[in-house]
């Protein structure tokens, strides 16, 4: 799959719920193309930043964003800023895979459905079958496609959402914890194919495990009590760290 890649700037980036401020004042640059992991303890800011990527917590009361952050150049916060559409370029995964209860085939094109992509049965039927290659389940599947999406394992439930995420192609992955709920083997798969997308797609991925992290990045952030503490090429900050915090974390002193 070709795609266009986007870039994400962020500029004094604090979010906020009432008045607890959960991530603070983050400044940092994701390059198109990029794959950039963040990782960091349990409770640390992580999740709430990722989200605030493509604005997945403007529902939550008490919800507040100050800085700024832009998506090519365009302000994500804007009140011009349609929220559908930029969803739609920034796609998400979520911890837990969450298909919707219909069949394998609706679940990957209710995003082309809603979003208008296609109106023609053969166009959709080759969306369809070019997304599940890409997320490497076309094959296990291919023959059962009108049957429950509930009916998979766990870790195809997974790829399934990232076909689902894929159909409408969006330009920006995002994912959070994609894979701690799962077996080995179907981390492995998850991996694999999330190695796989990162020719394609700018990906950001947040989780604890520095592992995975080291193993598939680009680049890697780590944060800590709502701080983005330290930025850098995946491969300098594991075995370089300039904060003393990072060091700590990563070599196990905590965390």
């Amino acid at each position: 799959m070709s795609r266009s890649m986007a870039e994400l700037e962020l500029k004094d980036v604090s979010k906020s719920f009432g008045s607890v401020e959960v991530v603070r004042h983050v400044n940092l640059s994701i390059d198109d193309g990029e794959f950039v992991v963040f990782v960091g303890p349990s409770g640390c800011g992580k999740s709430t930043f990722l989200r605030a990527l493509n604005r997945m917590n403007d529902l939550i009361p008490g919800a507040r964003l100050e800085g700024k952050i832009e998506l090519d150049g365009e302000n994500v916060y804007s009140d011009n800023m349609d929220v559908i559409q930029l969803r739609r370029r920034v796609g998400m995964i979520f911890q837990r895979s969450n298909p919707f209860p219909m069949s394998m085939y609706d679940n990957v094109a209710y995003g082309v459905r809603v979003n208008g992509l296609t109106k023609r049965r053969i166009e959709l039927d080759e969306i369809v079958e070019k997304t599940l290659r890409a997320a490497a389940l076309w094959d296990e599947i291919k023959d059962r496609l009108h049957r429950s999406a509930m009916s998979l394992s766990g870790g195809q439930q997974q790829r399934l959402c990232i076909a689902r995420a894929l159909a409408v192609e969006p330009e920006v992955l995002l994912m959070d914890e994609p894979a701690s709920a799962l077996d080995p083997i179907s981390t492995a798969k998850i991996e694999e194919l999330i190695y796989d997308l990162k020719r394609t797609y700018t990906i950001v991925i947040v989780t604890h495990n520095m592992q995975q992290a080291a193993r598939v990045s680009d680049e890697t952030g780590f944060f800590l009590t709502g701080r983005l503490v330290e930025f850098n090429e995946t491969k300098r900050l594991f075995t370089a760290p300039t904060n003393r915090e990072t060091e700590d974390y990563i070599t196990g002193r905590f965390g």
